[in-house]
């Protein structure tokens, strides 16, 4: 296999590393398929090349054919094969990009866009102080949240191998290799190659809970645990230089966690899973820290022969469980032994090692992630009395930062639950208690009972004896587990409870009169609030009721006491998937813009600080794109150094696997919240194109709904045309894919909906409605409204990011490969007719990005996205037309467990091939 000669002399170390991996990848096809197999994939790729890249219709005639006639063996193999490529494509993409970080540091270049050092510079010729900035950073938080969405595909087995073959190309790059280096490396990468090749791809069984917590924790030890304390360190030095002092910056940024906390549409979240998930988050801190001291124990040899100690140092050098006569004169190793027998104790005692360590010795365990650190300051300040500073400022420096960050507990983990589930709970809670019909009381009535149960001494949670329905004791059985955990590990370990379809003020009261009834909300006789209650807005008219119902919660004195507790900040978080899905991509982001410019309006009103969590996923559909862009094109005072976002499916991979791309973009993360958090005072005003924007959403909103859900037959087509039936069957995660049993667009999860639509390479939620809404406009508007529009994609951020992110998925979509998928359809009148409304909004759609944006191509400013997207499409085409040729021998009923693995691993290839679209 070959690939596209790159357009630039800088990516020939690109072109290498494909190449590279594509001769591997075609030799292991050889050796393990046989000759015959790997020319008949060689002929097709072929065919694919000319199909795609030289636009040949005969090509694409041809390679359809051959694609039709293909028995199962060659099937598979030729699904895998372009599979992996497309993996291996992500791979040497991601090391390029660090290869050009690195050569751009190297020479001395000006600061990427995205880096620390960038945004200080920016932020210093906007003539903000030094001290401004501290000051930021101490009411800062940035936080992303890894969720436990099923859109990972990959198995953790094949990461691995991904990850190995990324430090063997790491190896040959940053090394001058002997020729017997190169050639062991080479070797070492077939060994790689081969273990793919005999691995299966796709899981055989269901993912449950406690796999996704294990995964979720690889993140942390390949990637947060090392990078976040260097991050930190970083910036640290970088202030120090700009204000001439010693800056320590309090702990601002945190990876918190939805795993094992987020029971919506999830029954498999119990009590026991959550208890799980914080003691096995527990074992994973604990075990790098011990780890961390056994490398410290070898650094820190110093002899009293020749440094002298404090007194500080010298006692707990006497703690250590070791022969003192055998290293009392290195009095360094015995304290860290002592630190470590503590740690060792301190994990039997509250979470579970990864590894089965050896007991060093009988240790006090430590009650809490603060003794710790203060007996690693201990060593810190003793080595710096010494003239030892540049030790303590190394891996001991880091070890301080880790502990103060991720304590004992990891990661925060986010209680959620549905509003609905919580209603059922109230009315079941009153029922037994002999209280109220809760269910027959409208909104006014529900907050006066609420409010009194939230300020009465008297339990709602009758004693054991009285029997509630089984999801409603989950429920409650879950709410006292969340008052032992805080009791156990601190209130940081659970600090958060979102409510999903929250639609009222009452569904907040609600979750505060369950909370209260555990001890972690109070009224009475002290106000106590230990968890941040989050209203989370989904929904087109949740979006709209926001600003009323936040107005009428802060109105109620109680909620006021409880926000006090919690230092005036209040959380919001906002839902880009089911709006997305509710009311299309243009409504959705016009909607989500509109509701912050409220809030900021409604909590500036109110005193309230505004914390916005932002739920985008990696699918432009679901919120996705650029994260910096996505940041910066907030409105003004929706940031102020707080904001939290979800990292969801494959793109948790993307973003945080390899370790060098993890650190780029929790850089990428903090620069873009300190930028906007010192936004360009703007003279322009925003009214006329509001206005203007109000006015496109509207129309697009009609179009969008008048297909989806009021077109006869949509649903049918849509279940039909794409891969939706096959999708829950792939075992990518433990959470159904509807929260009820029904074929219903609204019930449906907002996850497979965009996924499905991206394998069959439509793409529709990031688009449709936009074009129509566009050629309406222009109609009555003409050229003026043409340049009003070119006006406000060059100079209104929000705008422009809308934009270039339906660019970038238009530009994966594929119109003559979504016509493949009509095929599936039973009823071809019923195809033809809804395809055909399709078709002509994509292109109304293309046409109308190209207008705006002045491109005479998709991507016409983005020329390494388009590259990436040449090198990956022969490979990307073909498994979408072998999906439909597999997805109609299913249907016609050919239902073999072969047959539905060979989909599968088209799936998971498609997916891989459009990363953050896919």
């Amino acid at each position: 296999m070959s690939v596209i000669e790159p357009i630039a002399e800088k990516d020939l170390p690109l072109k290498r590393d494909l190449d590279l991996l594509a001769a591997l990848l075609s030799d292991t096809i050889r050796e393990q398929a046989g000759s015959a197999t790997a020319e008949q994939i060689e002929s097709i790729r072929a065919l694919a090349f000319r199909y795609v890249q030289a636009h040949d219709p005969d090509a694409g005639k041809a390679l359809a054919r051959s694609l039709s006639t293909l028995d199962m063996p060659t099937t598979m193999a030729l699904v895998r094969a372009f599979s992996y490529f497309s993996h291996l494509s992500n791979i040497a993409e991601d090391l390029h990009h660090n290869r050009r970080r690195r050569a751009h540091k190297i020479a001395g270049s000006k600061a990427q866009r995205g880096s620390i050092s960038a945004v200080l510079e920016t932020l210093t010729d906007r003539n903000v102080k030094a001290s401004e900035i501290l000051a930021m950073l101490a009411e800062t938080l940035i936080a992303p949240v890894m969720t436990a969405h099923p859109t990972e595909v990959k198995r953790k087995t094949i990461l691995e191998c991904h990850r190995a073959l990324a430090e063997l190309l790491t190896e040959r790059d940053r090394n001058q290799m002997t020729p017997e280096e190169i050639a062991a490396n080479q070797e070492a990468m077939e060994r790689v190659m081969i273990t793919l090749w005999q691995t299966r791809e796709v899981r055989t069984v269901k993912l449950t809970v406690q796999d996704e917590i294990e995964n979720g924790a690889t993140y942390f030890r390949n990637t947060f645990l090392h990078e976040i304390p260097r991050l930190y360190q970083d910036m640290e030095d970088r202030l120090s230089d700009m204000t001439g002092e010693q800056v320590t910056l309090p702990n601002f940024i945190q990876v918190g966690s939805w795993i094992g906390g987020d029971r919506d549409g999830n029954p498999f979240v119990t009590a026991d899973v959550m208890r799980y998930a914080v003691s096995r988050q527990a074992g994973v801190a604990l075990d790098y820290y011990y780890q961390q001291c056994l490398k410290l124990e070898s650094e820190l040899s110093m002899s009293t022969r020749l440094v002298q100690v404090d007194q500080d140092l010298s006692a707990l050098a006497a703690t250590a469980p070791e022969d003192l006569a055998r290293k009392s004169e290195e009095p360094y190793r015995l304290a860290v032994l002592a630190i470590s027998a503590r740690i060792f104790a301190t994990a039997i005692k509250i979470g579970t090692f990864h590894h089965q360590l050896h007991d060093v010795a009988h240790a006090q365990p430590y009650d809490n992630a603060d003794q710790l650190a203060s007996d690693l300051a201990v060593i810190s300040r003793s080595l710096k009395a010494h003239g030892a500073a540049k030790l303590a400022n190394g891996r001991l420096r880091r070890l301080k930062r880790a502990v103060s960050v991720f304590g004992f507990f990891l990661a925060p983990i986010d209680m959620r639950q549905f509003a609905g589930l919580h209603e059922k709970m109230i009315s079941e809670l009153f029922n037994r208690a002999g209280l109220e019909e809760y269910m027959a009381l409208d909104e006014k009535s529900r907050r006066v009972v609420l409010l009194r149960e939230l300020a009465s001494p008297r339990p709602l949670i009758c004693p054991h004896d009285v029997a509630y329905s089984p999801d409603v004791q989950q429920e409650l059985d879950i709410l006292k587990a969340a008052a032992e955990i805080q009791a156990r590990y601190g209130e940081a370990v659970l600090p958060n409870y979102i409510i999903s379809n929250c639609a009222s003020v009452s569904d907040m009261l609600e979750v505060a009169v369950l909370l209260n009834d555990v001890g972690l909300v109070s009224l009475a006789p002290t106000v106590r609030s230990k968890v941040n209650i989050i209203p989370l807005f989904e929904t087109t008219g949740d979006l709209r009721a926001s600003g009323d119902i936040m107005t009428e919660l802060f109105a109620i004195p109680q909620w006021r006491q409880l926000l006090t507790c919690r230092g005036d900040v209040q959380e919001v978080m906002l839902g880009y998937s089911d709006s997305n899905k509710d009311g299309g991509y243009l409504t959705s982001n016009w909607e989500l813009y509109k509701a912050e410019l409220t809030l900021v309006d409604v909590f500036n009103n109110a005193g309230i600080k505004l914390r916005l969590f932002h739920g985008r996923g990696g699918t432009v559909g679901r919120g996705g794109g650029p994260a910096y862009d996505a940041i910066l094109a907030q409105p003004a005072g929706s940031v102020n150094g707080q904001i939290r976002i979800t990292e969801q499916g494959e793109v948790i991979t993307a973003k945080y696997a390899d370790r060098e791309v993890g650190r780029r973009n929790l850089e990428i993360l903090v620069a873009a919240t300190l930028d906007a958090s010192f936004p360009v005072p703007s003279d322009t005003d925003e009214a006329p194109h509001r206005a203007l924007m109000e006015r496109l959403s509207n129309a697009a909103y009609r179009f969008y709904r008048d297909l989806v859900y009021a077109t006869p037959d949509f649903i049918t087509y849509f279940l039909e045309a794409t891969p939706i039936k096959e999708i829950p069957n792939l075992n990518i995660g433990s959470r159904p894919s509807a929260r009820r049993n029904t074929s219903s667009i609204s019930d449906l999860r907002a996850i497979p909906w965009v996924f499905s639509w991206s394998q069959c390479r439509l793409m529709l939620p990031g688009w449709y409605g936009f074009g129509a809404a566009i050629s309406e406009y222009l109609a009555e508007a003409g050229d003026e409204g043409l340049q009003t529009l070119n006006h406000l994609y060059k100079t209104w951020p929000f705008f422009q990011t809308t934009i270039s992110n339906m660019e970038m998925v238009l530009a994966k979509s594929d119109i003559a490969i979504a016509a493949r998928y009509s095929e599936l359809v039973q009823d071809q009148d019923v195809a033809k007719r809804i395809f055909g409304r399709i078709k002509d909004e994509w292109q109304r759609s293309v046409d109308a990005v190209l207008a705006i944006t002045g491109h005479e191509q998709l991507l016409g400013d983005n020329p390494m996205l388009a590259r990436s997207l040449d090198n990956r499409l022969p490979y990307l085409d073909p498994l979408n037309h072998l999906q439909v040729e597999l997805l109609k021998r299913i249907r016609a009923g050919d239902d073999s467990e072969e047959l539905r693995h060979a989909v599968h691993l088209t799936i998971n290839g498609v997916s891989a091939g459009l990363r953050n679209s896919g």
